[in-house]
């Protein structure tokens, strides 16, 4: 049966179906010889290029959940000296190459975190997922729990529900992204709070205690949608299913 060509490309585990999009408007996707158009539909009996490279619809899905240290960097792209979560599974990115588990597919990640961020990241070659999990318009949640270095003199409980009241009514951070809100805050005590966001611009957290003078010391994602981080310890991942 044939599907459009942003979805196939998605499901070979090339990129995401809104990358795949891109690729199709920049005229970087070829299809029987010829350019290809966005929402055309292809089968397996199609040959497929991306910027000169055959690709092929991927039959297993697969899915990783990663406990990102700090100081790793989210990105298919490698630069000298940098760590990278991909190195933590033992695969380069982006060509197919077995993982220590025995996987073998090209995967990409879902839901980034900054390098000087930790937490719960996932990794997959299921290009449809990756678009609802991260695309705002499906109101999948984010949670973070935050710590706060210069929290010393918010004393009052009064100031704290004035600082989670602007987080939820939103916060200009600037740099063309404008007013920016989460959707939901809590704060739990010891200089810590509990961040939900349904949308995320880049470090949208940081930026908006920043722009309202705090800032953050450290930084983890817990949950993303129903997938949650657990008791997985740092540095480590897993193969689930969904």
């Amino acid at each position: 049966m044939k599907i459009v060509l942003q979805k196939y490309i998605a499901d070979s585990g090339h990129c995401s179906r809104r990358q795949a999009e891109e690729l199709i408007r920049n005229k970087k996707v070829v299809v029987n010889g010829k350019t290809s158009e966005l929402g055309m539909k292809v089968d397996d009996r199609d040959k497929i290029q991306v910027n000169n490279k055959n690709i092929a619809a991927q039959k297993e899905k697969v899915y990783i959940i990663l406990n990102k240290p700090r100081g790793y960097t989210c990105t298919n792209r490698k630069f000298t000296g940098e760590k990278n979560v991909f190195d933590l599974v033992n695969t380069p990115r982006p060509a197919a190459a077995p993982l220590k588990r025995g996987i073998e597919t090209r995967l990409f990640v879902v839901g980034r975190l900054d390098k000087d961020s930790r937490g719960l990241v996932l990794l997959t070659n299921d290009g449809d997922l990756s678009l609802k999990m991260t695309h705002p318009r499906y109101g999948h949640e984010k949670e973070y729990i935050i710590t706060i270095s210069n929290f010393k003199f918010l004393i009052s409980k009064q100031f704290i529900n004035e600082l989670i009241l602007k987080l939820k009514k939103g916060v200009d951070i600037g740099e063309g992204d404008g007013v920016v809100k989460v959707k939901d805050a809590k704060y739990l005590g010891d200089n810590k709070f509990k961040i939900i966001l349904t949308e995320g611009k880049k470090r949208q957290i940081r930026r908006m205690f920043k722009a309202i003078g705090c800032e953050i010391e450290d930084l983890v994602r817990v949950r993303i949608g129903r997938i949650e981080l657990g008791n997985l310890a740092q540095g480590k991942f897993k193969k689930i299913k969904i």
